[in-house]
């Protein structure tokens, strides 16, 4: 997203990804291990395509991504049927790594004592670094801001497409991965829903869907504020049936403060050169 290109293609890879190592490591058995490292190569063939499909033909992003979102859905139905005749996989309980449970936001909830949550602030500040005190984070932000100027000076534009895509891929397959571990079972349509819950969570955080602006940091605190206020909502004496109008409403208002906050930084650094 900070690189201005978006990948809507994340749903069908979470449910692709969780399809995937519960038929390995479910139906057939198969080490849990094996059931995740397919889950992941098949996240970074995805997200590889997707980057050369959108650096070859020039096509939005959102076009592209929206085919790949489709067609992996589909072929994750058609497989799910004609390999194990139903569309819910269960995964035995006794291959469940610990890792993935102690670690899960979802654990975390359950058991109040597990501490692993705590390791994603860490996690966020950590890949903050590289984003900001890097060349590869800066060639990212300049991707975002003007990509044929960045292209000008030097940046292999292409080939950082493709690896960001690969990333994306890479990370909806362990979001899918690591929710079918948590529940034990697979379903061909979960994970429909992540969409836009990230495109919201980006934007309430401030990341700009043009690209050039935006932090980890900043992502994990809209991310935050989302889920607070989707949980919250339901505790509330409000009907729930009004959720959706207060997402609605809520992505209104971080559009309309992105903006204002991007045209306050773009004055105060023309001032700024305008001194010097």
């Amino acid at each position: 997203m900070i690189a201005g290109e978006l990948d809507i293609s994340i749903g069908s890879m979470i449910l692709a990804s969780s399809m995937t190592i519960a038929i390995i490591s479910g139906h057939y058995d198969g080490p849990i291990w094996l059931g995740i490292l397919a889950a992941l190569a098949l996240g970074a063939l995805v997200g590889v395509i997707n980057g050369v499909l959108v650096v070859r033909t020039a096509v939005p992003s959102f076009i592209v991504t929206l085919g790949t979102l489709f067609a992996v859905a589909g072929l994750t139905l058609g497989l799910s049927v004609l390999l194990t005749g139903t569309t819910s996989v269960a995964i035995k309980a006794a291959q469940r790594p610990s890792f993935f449970w102690a670690t899960s936001s979802a654990a975390a909830i359950r058991s109040p004592s597990c501490g692993g949550w705590l390791l994603l602030p860490c996690f966020g500040s950590s890949c903050t670094i590289p984003n900001t005190a890097t060349g590869y984070g800066n060639w990212i932000f300049a991707m975002g801001g003007d990509k044929v100027s960045a292209r000008n000076e030097g940046i292999p534009t292409e080939r950082l497409t493709i690896i960001l895509f690969m990333c994306s891929g890479v990370s909806a397959a362990f979001v899918g991965l690591s929710q079918a571990i948590l529940y034990n079972s697979a379903q061909v349509s979960a994970g429909q829903s992540f969409i836009f819950n990230a495109i919201i969570a980006m934007v309430v955080g401030g990341v700009l869907l043009i690209g050039g602006y935006g932090s980890v940091v900043s992502i994990f605190l809209g991310t935050l504020t989302f889920a607070i206020v989707n949980q919250a909502i339901y505790h509330t004496p409000f009907d729930s049936n009004w959720a959706s109008l207060t997402f609605g409403v809520l992505l209104r208002l971080a559009v309309l403060m992105n903006n204002t906050f991007r045209k306050m930084a773009s004055s105060y650094s023309a001032k700024g050169r305008a001194k010097s």
